[in-house]
């Protein structure tokens, strides 16, 4: 397990220019942030079980059954990544499984997207 002061920083993005880009692009942007979800929150908790290019290709191929096994499982990976920052982590992937289901998949990227800023904004040098 990582030591706190060598975890990995991914890039802090707006939630609300997220949900902006992904309505704009009709989309597209929603998938490359997947992508991206997917490489830093498996550097960040030294978890790679399937590559981001893979996530990726299963949440285009499955036509939009297998994103809301994403949501739920990056969720978890969202906890891990907040306990190993030393932050009061907050289970949330119940709900992101059940907005997901609800097809309001816009709203958990929003959401994630705030949660992982704070892990990522964290001075843990």
């Amino acid at each position: 397990m990582k030591g706190v002061g060598q975890m990995y920083k991914g890039q802090v993005r707006s939630p609300a220019l997220v949900i902006i880009l992904s309505i704009v692009t009709c989309g597209i942007y929603a998938w490359y942030w997947i992508y991206k979800m997917s490489e830093e929150l498996q550097r960040a908790t030294g978890k790679s079980t399937i590559s981001p290019g893979v996530e990726l290709l299963l949440c285009i191929v499955t036509c939009g059954i297998y994103p809301i096994y994403w949501f739920y499982k990056y969720g978890k990976m969202i906890t891990e990544a907040q306990e190993q920052a030393g932050l009061n982590a907050e289970d949330n992937a119940v709900l992101y499984l059940l907005l997901a289901i609800f097809g309001l998949g816009v709203v958990n990227m929003a959401l994630m997207q705030s949660a992982v800023n704070k892990i990522w904004e964290q001075d843990i040098i």
